[in-house]
């Protein structure tokens, strides 16, 4: 199995949402690991947040189980249920079509954590704000586009 080298994998930098939703994340890195070995049947990404940078706007996703383990530093888990602090060695799952919106907050320092799903191909939700994902692309929640 090839190492991956880090710096030599394409990145995403942003939350890449429509304005003003863009803006929380905006310090987000994401290494696309999974394309980058060759797999198609799954992502898996490794993700930089700084210090109160959001992983994303608060969702859930109708049909992509995720699944995230903190490697180093220290987030906040904002879901349906409220607070909670991650550290490195935490796991957390994420259900398909559970309702449960969820995102981290990079904690001081900053954080870096993986996470594993299925390529974005479902319905995601978003409770907080007037967002919806639809057949790949952002739109209001009554179905116009940004």
């Amino acid at each position: 199995m090839p190492k991956l080298d880090l710096d030599a994998i394409r990145t995403i930098d942003g939350g890449g949402y429509p304005a003003p939703f863009d803006e929380p994340s905006a310090g987000r890195r994401i290494w696309q690991m999974a394309e980058a070995g060759g797999i198609t049947d799954f992502a898996v990404n490794r993700v930089f947040l700084p210090e109160g940078s959001w992983s994303s706007q608060r969702h859930w996703h109708e049909g992509e189980d995720e699944f995230l383990v903190m490697l180093t530093g220290a987030a906040t888990l904002i879901d349906e249920a409220g607070e909670t602090p991650l550290g490195a060695g935490d796991c957390v799952a994420f259900p398909k079509s559970d309702g449960n919106g969820h995102h981290l907050i990079g904690g001081p320092g900053g954080c870096v954590f993986v996470v594993w799903s299925v390529p974005e191909k479902t319905p995601c939700h978003y409770p907080d704000i007037d967002l919806h994902l639809e057949d790949g692309r952002y739109v209001h929640k009554d179905g116009t586009p940004y």
